[in-house]
């Protein structure tokens, strides 16, 4: 084949220089490409890739029926030094001839779609891995998108080509803002789009995280339209279901160079005039950035890449924030009108779940928001050197807009008698977590709905249970005020936190997150039932005779010092409500309750003879104090109890009538 192409490139001279006025035509090349010898369809090849218009389909096309696959298949095994004929000194003209001629083919959907072009790469792949500094690696990368993209077994033969992992390497390598870097980026998206997720991102974590931290970058420094298909490529790969071995992979980088290109691009688009669904589409990623590497990523002077201007440090932080706060609003406003005023056509509820899920997102960030500043004005905490007073207030003043557009929202769900709902449900835990760092505010809607938030559910909940939970811990600070005990009992929201600590503590395989809950309900319970006298409270009220009955039994496997004592302090405080009689006549009581109840109180008094309480543990000794003085005001009401506790040899106080 080399003889052959030094004999077509002489002749082809020769004619030249004796005839130089003659331009081939389409008619010549063709005879030349059916020509049966090698070295005429060669000169046709020649001739084509100098006079044929890429975008001539019809030309294109006559031209590859000429030549037949076969023909082309030994040129590029040629190239690569795999066929019959290893090329010698003309292989790499042999490899750049068929691989231009190939892409140029692939420009007709039919061609590129056909088997023959799917088969060819992995030997596109092969000479990528080998060549990527080759002047052939555009049209390999033009082969192998145009084959992606005309037929789905072309985007499979890539991936098992190993194509991701060539893909990756090379992004961290070519130019900036490339037409390369285009195609490549379109290639992982095509991978990412069309292949079973589980598979791809389970297989190639790393490669994709690669390709991530290669992509961030031209997301920060490109200015046109390609900064945008780096926004959707970067968000199609954190957002995935499937991608958490790609965030521990980019946890594992050894530089936070990924992560601050995401903020450079990510303000960009924030603070720009681009399209709403850009703006979205940098929130989901901002929310993906923070979940892999914390919310200190907000704050930190922004150095703009190729400038010497730098931005502030709580640029970004307030860019996210005022951006969550207009797309809470405006996706507020359309799912009260979807839902309450629009028809009920299925177009309208694939509408609602769409909205539904950017919402879940913009209260993702705003509760990370939220995180950042509870730990403002603590001694470790890295917001104090960035984050002036003035930002601060900024912050706070967003936040209560934000909060009490939320609370509007419930209002409004409330008049329209809602009580489930996955939405309302994420607006609950939004209001929770910023009034467990601002108890205070918006106090007046806050006490007005507190039952109805209480009372409301997730989609797949049976009854109440996370609204409580994500309640917790506002109602914990605001029960050590009186004022906020009279909201509880008047509300008769203390039957809702009752309810879901006897539903916590009944089921056997609570996690350590669930034993932080039953403490924080607990101590709520705790702090209602110590101001009793205080406020106007139901003494009778039967959800505290089933908490009695399921603390006294849940106690009984405990071995833990804190939980006997907050469960026989609790328990002891209710006693104190009732008498032996009254609980004995109680339809939710029966008489082998005493004898558990028994055990409880005597183990907190042996507990505390047996000094197995320590000297720092105020919490404990305080409990302990609760139990004997309420022990003191109810023994004589309950008999049976006060002889099993005093005939034990675990108690060493005496009591006075």
């Amino acid at each position: 084949m080399e003889e052959q192409a030094s004999t077509s490139e002489a002749s082809s001279s020769s004619s030249s220089q004796q005839q130089p006025q003659v331009q081939p035509s389409l008619d010549d090349c063709l005879d030349l490409c059916i020509g049966e010898r090698d070295e005429q369809k060669l000169a046709g090849l020649l001739l084509v890739t100098k006079f044929c218009n890429k975008d001539d389909h019809a030309s294109i096309r006559k031209v590859y029926d000429a030549l037949r696959p076969q023909f082309l298949h030994r040129l590029l095994l040629t190239g690569m030094g795999k066929g019959s004929d290893v090329g010698g000194n003309n292989r790499d003209v042999y490899l750049q001839l068929s691989i231009t001629v190939l892409s140029a083919f692939c420009r007709v959907p039919q061609i590129a779609a056909s088997e023959n072009m799917v088969t060819k790469i992995p030997l596109i792949v092969e000479t990528m891995s080998k060549e990527p500094g080759s002047p052939i690696i555009e049209d390999c990368y033009e082969y192998l998108f145009l084959v992606s993209t005309a037929n789905e077994e072309g985007v499979k033969t890539l991936y098992k080509s190993g194509g991701l992992n060539v893909l990756a390497s090379q992004l961290m390598i070519l130019p900036d803002g490339s037409h390369m870097i285009e195609l490549a980026m379109r290639l992982v998206q095509i991978i990412v789009i069309k292949l079973p997720s589980e598979i791809v991102y389970s297989e190639h974590p790393t490669d994709l995280a690669t390709v991530v931290s290669a992509v961030a970058k031209q997301f920060a420094v490109l200015q046109n339209s390609l900064k945008f298909e780096a926004l959707h490529l970067l968000s199609a790969i954190l957002s995935n279901r499937y991608s958490a071995p790609v965030y521990d992979a980019l946890c594992l980088m050894g530089n936070d160079v990924w992560s601050r290109n995401m903020q450079i691009g990510i303000v960009a688009i924030l603070q720009n005039r681009v399209a709403p669904s850009h703006k979205l589409q940098a929130l989901f990623l901002a929310e993906c950035v923070i979940s892999i590497v914390g919310e200190g990523w907000l704050i930190g002077e922004i150095n703009l890449t190729g400038s010497q201007v730098s931005l502030p440090a709580d640029r970004c932080i307030l860019l996210v924030l005022e951006s969550s706060r207009v797309e809470i609003a405006v996706l507020l406003n359309d799912l009260a009108h979807l839902k309450y005023e629009a028809s009920k056509a299925s177009s309208n509820r694939e509408n609602i779940l769409v909205k539904q899920r950017n919402l879940g997102v913009a209260f993702s960030l705003v509760e990370k928001i939220i995180k950042l500043i509870s730990s403002f004005g603590g001694e470790e905490s890295a917001a104090n050197a960035v984050i002036s007073e003035r930002t601060f207030t900024k912050i706070i003043s967003g936040l209560n807009e934000t909060i009490g557009a939320v609370l509007d929202y419930l209002q409004d769900a409330k008049e329209h008698g809602q009580m489930k709902g996955n939405d309302l449900l994420a607006a609950v835990r939004v209001i929770g977590s910023y009034l467990a760092e601002a108890p205070d505010a918006c106090k007046d809607k806050v006490t007005e709905l507190l039952a109805y938030m209480l009372a409301i559910e997730g989609e797949d909940e049976l009854r109440p249970f996370y609204s409580i939970c994500f309640l917790l811990p506002m109602l914990c600070q605001i029960t050590l005020k009186t004022g906020g005990c009279k909201i509880l009992a008047s509300s008769g929201a203390f039957r809702e936190v009752v309810g879901y600590l006897i539903a916590l503590i009944e089921q056997n395989n609570y996690t350590s997150e669930d034993n932080g809950s039953i403490f924080l309900a607990c101590d709520t319970i705790l702090n209602l039932l110590l101001k009793r006298e205080q406020i106007k409270f139901p003494l009778d009220d039967p959800s505290f005779i089933r908490l009695l009955v399921a603390l006294s039994h849940w106690a009984e496997s405990m071995d833990d010092v804190s939980i006997i004592m907050m469960a026989s302090s609790i328990c002891s405080l209710i006693l104190d409500l009732t008498s032996e009689e009254a609980l004995l006549n109680h339809p939710d009581f029966i008489s082998g309750n005493i004898s558990s109840l028994s055990k409880l109180i005597e183990r907190s008094f042996g507990m505390c003879g047996q000094d197995l309480i320590s000297d720092d543990a105020k919490a404990e000794v305080d409990l302990f104090q609760i139990i004997t003085s309420a022990y003191s005001s109810w023994a004589d009401r309950f008999p049976r109890i006060r002889q099993a506790i005093e005939s034990s040899g675990s108690f060493r106080f005496r009591h006075v009538s």
